[in-house]
């Protein structure tokens, strides 16, 4: 069940994440003024998909919670380097974000890195 709590915890993350990037975008850019960054935060936060996002850091925190009680955190938690993984893949394929070979390596020393973190159990 361990398991479970670090992959629901990772799937929340990602979706609040790739939720918040899409809404966020329909938007436009962050204008310039104090008074007007203001309301643009309001407006953006009133977004229903925006608040679901907000809501799955929170659902997130909770699987977090659980799964603390069954691994150490040392263990545990170079798994959520993951999100970061499914984040980068998402993002080319829904918003044709760049893919670069800096970041390919960079990808693939994380995934290294929970292999070697995993086997340390």
């Amino acid at each position: 069940m361990g398991y479970f709590y670090i992959f629901a915890t990772i799937f929340f993350t990602v979706y609040g994440q790739i939720v918040l990037k899409w809404r966020i975008s329909n938007f436009g850019s962050l204008p310039d003024g104090m008074g007007e960054k203001i309301l643009f935060l309001f407006k953006v936060l009133l977004d229903p998909w925006v608040f679901s996002g907000f809501f799955a850091a929170f659902v997130a925190s909770f699987f977090w919670m659980a799964a603390m009680t069954k691994f150490d955190i040392s263990y545990a938690y170079p798994f959520m380097s993951s999100a970061f993984v499914l984040v980068f893949l998402i993002s080319v394929f829904l918003f044709q974000e760049t893919v670069t070979w800096q970041k390919i390596i960079g990808l693939t020393l994380i995934v290294a890195g929970i292999i070697v973190t995993s086997r340390s159990a």
